[in-house]
Order: C-alpha cells, then sequence, then structure tokens
C-alpha cells in the first residue's frame, strides 16, 4: 500500500524546488464571478465576471503592487499562501507567452456536510466564531494543463487582506495509462495549522463520473481513522502518508477499461470543502491481422476478399484503412473497405473489422506488391501487410520468335536432308536384298534424338 509514497515524495520535493523557490511568486490575473440580480419570474439570476489581481505573498509582511488603472482597487487582493502552492512556476508562464493560467474567485458559504465519513468533523451544533468572517474559493489550473489548484480562502469582513486556509491540488490533470498497469491519481491538500479548523481534523474522499454514471471509490474519515467501505476492492490510499504529507492520491493497482473517465478529489474540513478533478483514460492499442495470410497466388482478373482485424483496443474510437504498394514503389490508398460494427470482449476492450475486394486487373495489382492495413486509434498509428502475387502471362519476345523460327528452319531442312539419305539408301539395300523395315527403328530413334535437344534448347530460352 505504500508503493507510491516515494514517487509522491520526490515529485512533491521536486515541485517545491522547480515551483515556489524556482519561481517569484506570480501576480495572478483572476475573474470574480458574482450573482447579480434576475428579473424575477422565477428566473435564475446571472452572473458577472470581474477582472480582479490576486498578490500571493508567502507571508503577510510583503506589500501588493500598483493596480493597474484599468482595474478597480477594491478588486486588488492580497493572498498570504505559506505553503506556496499559488507560487507554482505553472501559474507564472514566462514573458510573452500566449497560453495563459485560469483563474475563477468566487463567494464561499461554509457549512456542514451532510455525508456520513464528514459529519463527525461538525458534531457540534454550534457554528465557530471564527466562521464569521468573509469567504472564497479560488480555482486555478495552471498553462499546458500542469496543476490545478482549488483554495477555500478566509478575510476578515470587508477586508482585501486574504489567508489560504484550505488548498487541494493536483499535477495529474489528464493521465493515460496501459491495461493491467498500476496507476497513480495525485491529489495532495494543505491545511492552515494556525486556523481553529485544521484541529477538529479532516475527510477526504474520491468520486468516480464517466457519462452520467458516478459512484463512490474511497471515503476516509481522518478525524476517526475509519475507512468507509466502499466495495471497489481496486483502489486504496497510503494512509500513513495521508496524516504524514498530505498526500490523499488514489492508487489503482491494475488499470481496467471501466476505469476510464473523472475523479475527483475532496478534502472536508469542518464547514469547509475543496477538490480538484483528474481524467483518467485506458488507451490499449489494436491487434491487427489480416485473413487469410499468406494470400494466395491469383491470376489477372481473379477477385480476391480479404479481411483486417483490430481487436483488443480501447477506447472505441479507431480508424481503418487499407494501401497497396506496387512492385514500383508507389503506395496509394485503397479507401476503407466495408466496416463491421464493434464488439465488446468481456475484459471491455473492442474488436473491429474490415473487408476488401482486390480486383487484381481492375486496381492495377497484375504486377503484386504489398498490401496494408492501417489502424488510426489514440494510441498510434499502426500496420499490418501481406503480399500480393499474382501470376503473370507474358508474350515472346522478338528476338524469341526469330530464334524459334530459325530452329525450325534448321529442323526442317535437316529432316529433308535425313529423310532423303535414307530413301536414298533404301534403293541401294534393296539392290543387295536388305529389308528396309529393319532400318525404321533406327530412323525414328535419331529424329528422337533431335526433338529431345530442340526441347532441351526451347527450356534454356525460357
Amino acid at each position: 500500500m505504500t508503493d507510491f509514497g516515494w514517487i509522491y515524495r520526490v515529485l512533491l520535493a521536486a515541485a517545491c524546488w522547480l515551483g515556489p523557490a524556482g519561481s517569484s511568486c506570480p501576480v495572478l490575473e483572476c475573474w470574480f464571478v458574482q450573482e447579480v440580480s434576475g428579473r424575477g419570474g422565477g428566473l435564475t439570476g446571472a452572473t458577472n465576471q470581474i477582472r480582479s489581481l490576486l498578490h500571493i505573498r508567502r507571508d503577510a509582511h510583503s506589500q501588493p503592487p500598483r493596480a493597474p488603472s484599468d482595474i478597480e482597487p477594491e478588486r486588488v487582493f492580497s493572498i498570504t499562501d505559506p505553503v506556496g502552492t499559488l507560487c507554482h512556476s505553472a501559474l507564472n508562464p514566462p514573458m510573452g507567452s500566449i497560453k495563459k493560467p485560469q483563474c475563477e474567485m468566487n463567494r464561499f458559504l461554509p457549512q456542514p456536510s451532510p455525508l456520513k465519513w464528514v459529519a463527525p468533523l461538525t458534531d457540534s451544533a454550534i457554528s465557530p466564531v471564527y466562521l464569521q468572517a468573509d469567504w472564497f474559493s479560488v480555482s486555478n489550473q495552471g498553462f499546458n494543463d500542469q496543476l490545478i489548484i482549488s483554495n477555500v480562502i478566509r478575510a476578515p469582513t470587508a477586508s482585501r487582506e486574504l489567508d489560504v486556509i484550505l488548498s487541494v491540488s493536483t499535477r495529474t490533470v489528464s493521465v493515460q495509462s496501459r491495461l493491467g498497469e498500476p496507476v497513480l491519481l495525485d491529489c495532495s491538500f494543505w491545511t492552515d495549522p494556525s486556523s481553529p479548523l485544521s484541529g477538529s481534523g479532516f475527510a477526504l474522499e474520491w468520486r468516480y463520473q464517466f457519462r452520467g454514471d458516478g459512484r463512490l471509490v474511497v471515503a476516509y474519515d481522518g478525524k476517526t481513522d475509519h475507512f468507509v467501505d466502499t466495495q471497489e476492492g481496486e483502489a486504496t490510499l497510503d494512509f500513513e502518508d495521508v496524516h504524514k504529507n498530505g498526500n490523499a492520491s488514489l492508487i489503482l493497482r491494475e488499470a481496467k477499461v471501466h476505469h476510464s473517465g473523472k475523479y475527483i478529489c475532496a478534502v472536508y474540513l469542518p464547514y469547509l470543502v475543496a477538490q480538484v478533478t483528474v481524467e483518467l483514460e485506458i488507451v490499449e492499442p489494436p491487434s491487427l491481422s489480416i485473413h487469410p495470410s499468406p494470400l494466395p497466388l491469383a491470376v489477372p482478373g481473379q477477385a480476391l476478399t480479404v479481411q483486417c482485424e483490430a481487436s483488443g483496443f480501447a477506447p472505441l474510437s479507431l480508424e481503418l484503412s487499407w494501401r497497396f504498394k506496387g512492385a514500383d514503389g508507389k503506395s496509394r490508398s485503397l479507401g476503407a473497405g466495408s466496416m463491421t460494427g464493434h464488439r465488446q470482449a468481456w475484459d471491455g476492450t473492442y474488436s473491429q473489422s474490415s473487408r476488401l475486394e482486390l480486383e487484381t486487373t481492375g486496381m492495377g495489382l497484375s504486377k503484386g506488391g504489398e498490401l496494408s492495413c492501417v489502424a488510426t486509434h489514440p494510441s498510434g498509428t499502426q500496420q499490418t501487410s501481406v503480399t500480393v502475387n499474382v501470376i503473370a502471362f507474358s508474350t515472346p519476345s522478338i528476338e524469341d520468335s526469330m530464334a524459334m523460327v530459325g530452329v525450325a528452319l534448321v529442323l526442317y531442312g535437316l529432316i529433308k536432308f535425313i529423310s532423303w539419305t535414307f530413301t536414298s539408301s533404301e534403293k541401294q539395300l534393296k539392290k543387295y536384298k536388305i529389308n528396309c523395315c529393319s532400318l525404321k527403328p533406327l530412323k525414328l530413334s535419331i529424329f528422337t534424338l533431335i526433338m529431345g535437344f530442340h526441347e532441351e534448347w526451347c527450356n534454356s530460352r525460357v
């Protein structure tokens, strides 16, 4: 259960060195959002956004800068953040940067939580005098989605000197994981030790949301050290690190397809709550195969039916296409083929296939080449290939034709010569009363020998 504790401590140390210590605290531009009076008739009140400045300081002694002329003086706030979370470099982009961090400020109403694992924090029905102040929530998102921070801030009534009381942050705004791998969803929190609310304990929870589906993943009452049984055996916390370092990171032992979605890390103090959201996506690349493989020999004009199967992938978004690379090295697209509907396996992964009718003549594939199935998926682009072999029937060249005519003429002359020779021999043998029939096998044997030499010569030319 503590395997990820050292990873979190390294991340925290690096963030503290590179963020608060490695850069000065920024002056944050923030939109102060407040409701304005509605028009009656049961209509919900509209909201108004006012540009504001937040001067972040590590202690209460530094003075805020002078407000620009286009910002009202009462919209310049000084926020004391001893832990320096708001001084992170992700909230202080370099000069000239196009991307800016996002900031939104709202009024916050302290109230007890109805959740059973948070209720022990507010056992007393009497609200402390400490709550009689102005409370605000400030949400920050660093540029390039490096960081999300949610703060609950307190200010004496009508004061613009604010103090961070509860801060929750994550450095894993968006996480991708392969199937079967362990996953760490970062969440850390800090409470002001000088606040009387900090001494009353804390509670935290992780909730899952995806396309309208929601469930409780982990809930923990830090005041009574009680872990709520949520029937979610695949997730856990490092409870020792929760108390020691404020490490509320969620640990998923083995990533599965149904883990994809949004995870909300919420931390509670008496009457206060702050939360951040982490997006988890399980990305598993497809396994590609072409059937039949290898492809059978084809003759010009023959049609081949080829199927590409993509299996075991997640998420569902997938595009299959076909490409052909000819013997001349040129590659061209053959389109997507005929796509089938997707199928879901027992582990939540998907399968889908594409069928292609391959016309060896109509598509210019008469000389063969390489056929590839290409899969485009959030995990990247993959492909698998097979060889297309087409049997060619070619006509003889001019040289071969002339040689064959020459051989035919020679053979004709030779046969005529042998025939004349044997005819003359038969006439002479009759004079000596020798049977000519006894010479016919000899005549046939010589003819057979000559034809054999001719056939061997022809084969050598091919």
